[in-house]
């Protein structure tokens, strides 16, 4: 009889367990709460026939005899234990608690351990949502027992000890100096290729022994051939995440942590096995509360601490090297460390993934057949990334037929677009990154991405302009243009451009099915590496997106013609840049612009020689009237000699090509020469 004298309003109390030690404090809690109000206590526990394989028959017999001596221990006489076979425990306590009459449930705030939380939700989230009567959640947390995933959070959050970063430092100098940068010093010249090739064996290897941080900058490594040699880069491509993969529970932990919520409430369900295990996330198939399918990318709890701290210990390594000549024989260290760098903070941050995505579908929008997954953005965090799923096929399994050829097109296209217009690219396009769903090429993981500035996506226009019309010379100018030197120290100009004549030489005679714009760009920067002629890393990053894109391209339509797709997207841009030049309101603005130029400039020329503000020396400026009917003449001349040498280029591009009509580039050619008359008549024309 429960204090006072009056009637109990709990008659029954039941309690799950799966035996755990969390469970247990959940048990010994509703033990107390039946012996206040003199009530029943009902032990239950569920068996998941999942996970009996191979257990003994008198399996159940034995668990239930040991919680029925439990029970009697807590609760006297008024103690019982149920054991039940169910796939699902949270449906199953629901329903023995409705056969029971319970008036209670109280269970632990961790899930079941003999059943895949993805599989069957957070246990006592969904007895609270589903069951009749009052349901306890007991806090098991206790000092010594952290909930999965929050223990790793807790572990992040904290700052390393300097004795953990001396430990680690020492442990990277170690093994680097054992496998790795003792034998990169030695220098090119003393080693052959098959020294070459082992050295990066070995390099590999302790990146590998390092763990799973230096294998992800080996990856980002393998990208970069003007960091490390070629022998490096073909090994370190060898490179996979071996990561061991997070348990549901942690995933549940971080979830939650990003979520604020259950993560019952936003998701109907996530499949236990993981699409992909990295050393920054995990990726899982799930379904959204509303039934949408999605896939969920789930930072590791731990990542960004490890790899901050590495990044950091890397860093100051890089400071100390930098004035070491030895490191520069080999690698640029402050170079390649500071590029691993900004490419793994943003990869840490999912926001900027998304971002990503939405960037690209907006450079994709022209393209029918091709597209990027919708983003989530509701439920996004910079540890927790939900996107559509594409429900498709790889791309090299895309159905035959036009949709298909169409999409191989635009894929080529769209990359002229990225790099040349855009400045901003999918860096990674292999096969494995691109899907093919409702006649359309899906472009997935945009955690590694290329820009380019304006000037350079202008020079990079020229230098395959210049590779197509075969002008060595040119090309060497623009290739040290794009280095951002005018000729480095030592550099024999006259071997530079006779290797990049050979270049040419030995694409001369293949057919356009043939040439890989991908392979002659990341010839280009391995010629100009050997000449010390450094090209932008993003130059590096499009010769090997261009690369790969276009052996997906070959796969989609072996008979695509690489140059004309080219030429299409360069008579495009001419004609668009002919169209704007020929615009009134352009060359009013244009020659507004340069008349305030010219006037400021003449402006600050008084001020220097002091001929404005003094009687002593002052300059006039006659005919001020004159001076602007030079500007507009200047105006006009300029107009019609950009739209004359913009025609004519356009009329020699369009004539390469087979697949424009022949009377296009003769009115372009007209065109051009009218203007170029035009030109020298104004040029001509005697002075008023």
């Amino acid at each position: 009889m429960p204090p006072g004298g009056t009637r109990s309003p709990v008659k029954r109390v039941l309690v799950a367990t799966d035996e755990s030690a969390t469970a247990n404090k959940a048990v010994e809690w509703a033990s107390e709460m039946a012996g206040r109000y003199g009530s029943e206590l009902l032990i239950v526990h569920v068996m998941v026939p999942e996970n009996l394989v191979g257990a003994p028959p008198e399996e159940a017999t034995i668990r239930t005899e040991r919680l029925q001596g439990l029970a009697e221990r807590l609760a006297g006489s008024r103690g019982r234990a149920r054991v039940l076979h169910d796939s699902d425990p949270a449906d199953a306590i629901v329903r023995t608690a409705e056969e029971e009459a319970a008036d209670v449930i109280v269970v632990g705030n961790l899930g079941m351990s003999e059943r895949r939380e993805f599989l069957l939700g957070n246990i006592p989230n969904r007895i609270s949502h589903n069951a009749r009567c009052s349901v306890m959640i007991v806090n098991t947390f206790g000092s010594s027992i952290a909930r999965p995933g929050r223990q790793a959070a807790s572990k992040a959050d904290a700052e390393p000890a300097p004795g953990q970063l001396l430990a680690r430092a020492a442990r990277i100098g170690r093994v680097m100096a054992a496998q790795g940068l003792k034998q990169l010093t030695a220098g090119r010249q003393k080693e052959g290729e098959d020294s070459a090739a082992a050295q990066a064996a070995r390099f590999r290897a302790a990146l590998e022994e390092l763990g799973p941080t230096f294998a992800k900058l080996g990856q980002i490594l393998s990208t970069r051939p003007d960091l490390l040699p070629p022998a490096f880069i073909e090994e370190l491509a060898t490179l996979q995440d071996r990561v061991t993969p997070l348990t549901e529970a942690e995933v549940v932990g971080v979830m939650e942590q990003e979520l604020k919520v259950p993560w019952e409430d936003v998701f109907e369900s996530i499949e236990p096995e993981p699409m992909a295990a990295g050393t920054i996330a995990q990726v899982h198939r799930a379904v959204l509360s509303g039934g949408e399918r999605v896939v969920v990318k789930v930072q590791r709890p731990n990542a960004e601490t490890e790899i901050l701290q590495d990044l950091g210990l890397l860093e100051m390594f890089s400071k100390e090297a930098a004035g070491r000549p030895a490191f520069r024989q080999v690698v640029d260290l402050p170079a390649m460390i500071d590029h691993l760098s900004g490419a793994l903070r943003r990869e840490l941050d999912f926001r900027q993934e998304a971002s990503n995505i939405e960037r690209m579908r907006s450079t994709l929008e022209q393209f029918p057949h091709l597209d990027v997954p919708r983003v989530e953005e509701g439920i996004l965090t910079s540890r927790l990334l939900v996107m559509e799923e594409v429900q498709g096929i790889p791309v090299r399994q895309a159905p035959e037929g036009e949709a298909r050829k169409e999409a191989a097109r635009e894929l080529l296209e769209s990359y002229y677009r990225q790099v040349l217009i855009d400045g901003f690219f999918h860096a990674d396009p292999h096969p494995g990154n691109l899907m093919w769903w409702n006649d359309k090429i899906y472009f997935l993981d945009f955690g590694m991405i290329g820009e380019v500035d304006p000037e350079a996506r202008e020079l990079l226009l020229l230098v395959l302009l210049a590779f197509w019309q075969e002008d060595s010379a040119f090309l060497g100018e623009i290739l040290l243009m794009l280095s951002g030197e005018a000729s480095p120290p030592g550099l024999d100009l006259d071997a530079f451009k006779a290797e990049l004549g050979d270049l040419m030489g030995r694409y001369r005679h293949l057919s356009l099915q043939e040439l890989r714009l991908g392979p002659v760009l990341q010839e280009l920067t391995q010629i100009s590496l050997r000449h010390d002629v450094r090209m932008p890393a993003s130059m590096v990053l499009a010769g090997k997106a261009f690369g790969q894109m276009q052996l997906a391209t070959a796969e989609l339509d072996p008979s695509l013609d690489p140059f004309s797709v080219a030429g299409s997207f360069f008579f495009k841009r001419l004609t668009s840049g002919v169209k704007e030049a020929a615009n009134p309101r352009q060359l009013l603005y244009e020659g507004q612009k340069l008349k305030v130029r010219l006037t400021r400039l003449l402006e600050a020329f008084e001020r220097v020689t002091g001929a404005r503000p003094g009687q002593n020396l002052q300059v006039q400026f006659r005919g001020m009237e004159r001076l602007e009917e030079v500007v507009l003449q200047t105006e006009r001349r300029l107009a019609l000699a950009m739209t004359g040498g913009a025609a004519l280029l356009a009329a020699a591009i369009a004539a390469q090509s087979s697949h424009v009509a022949i009377w296009i580039p003769a009115l372009l050619g007209t065109l051009g020469v009218i203007s170029v008359a035009g030109v020298l008549f104004e040029v001509l024309r005697p002075r008023r």
